[in-house]
C-alpha cells in the first residue's frame, strides 16, 4: 500500500512524508527529490533542456514505479495529477491524502525556502507568484479533489498536528501498518 500526498507546492508534502511514515514504520519518497536524483539535475534545469512535456514525462514513470511500492509515504510533486492515468495510479495504490493550503500560507512557505528559487520553476508566464499560484489552483484544485480520498488543511498547524489528522481519519490497514 502506498499513501500518496497530493497538493500544491508549499502545502507541507516533504515535511509531513516522512513525519507520517515514521509513525507507521513504513518508508517516505519524495518524487521531486527522486526524479532529481535520477536525472542528475534540478527540476528547473530539466525544464531548461526538456521543458514541462520532458519533466512530466519523467515525473508520470517515476511515479509509476513508486506506486507499486509496498508501505510507502509518496509525496508527489504538485502538478503529478495532472495525467489522468497517474490519478487513477494513485487512488489504486491506497489513499490519497490532499494538503490544502491558503494562497498566502504557500507564497510565505515559497518564501522561506531558500531552495524554491534554485530547484523549482516558475510554470507560467506570471511575473507574480501569487498570480501564478491562483492561475493554477484553478486549474489543479478540481483534480486535486477528484484524486483525494481524504484533504487536510495544513494552514498554521505544525506537522505532528497534520500526521494525527491522517491517521485518523485513513483506513485502519494503513494505520495497523499492513502492506
Amino acid at each position: 500500500m502506498v499513501i500518496t500526498l497530493i497538493g500544491y507546492r508549499g502545502t507541507g508534502k516533504s515535511s509531513v512524508a516522512p513525519a507520517l511514515a515514521g509513525r507507521l514504520g513504513w518508508t517516505s519518497i519524495d518524487a521531486d527529490v527522486e526524479i532529481e536524483a535520477r536525472a542528475g539535475c534540478s527540476i528547473a534545469e530539466i525544464f531548461r533542456t526538456e521543458g514541462e512535456p520532458g519533466f512530466r514525462s519523467r515525473e508520470r514513470e517515476v511515479l509509476r514505479e513508486l506506486l507499486g511500492r509496498p508501505k510507502l509515504i509518496l509525496a508527489a510533486g504538485g502538478g503529478a495529477i495532472l495525467a489522468p492515468e497517474t490519478r487513477a495510479a494513485m487512488r489504486e495504490a491506497g489513499p490519497v491524502v490532499w494538503l490544502e493550503a491558503s494562497v498566502e500560507t504557500i507564497l510565505d512557505r515559497m518564501n522561506q525556502d531558500a531552495t524554491t528559487a534554485s530547484r523549482r520553476p516558475a510554470l507560467t508566464a506570471e511575473a507574480d507568484p501569487r498570480a501564478e499560484i491562483l492561475r493554477l489552483l484553478a486549474i489543479r484544485t478540481p483534480l486535486y479533489r477528484e484524486t483525494a480520498t481524504l484533504s487536510v488543511p495544513t494552514d498554521g498547524r505544525p506537522v505532528h498536528e497534520i500526521v494525527e489528522a491522517i491517521l485518523t481519519t485513513i483506513p485502519a490497514q494503513a494505520a495497523g501498518g499492513a502492506a
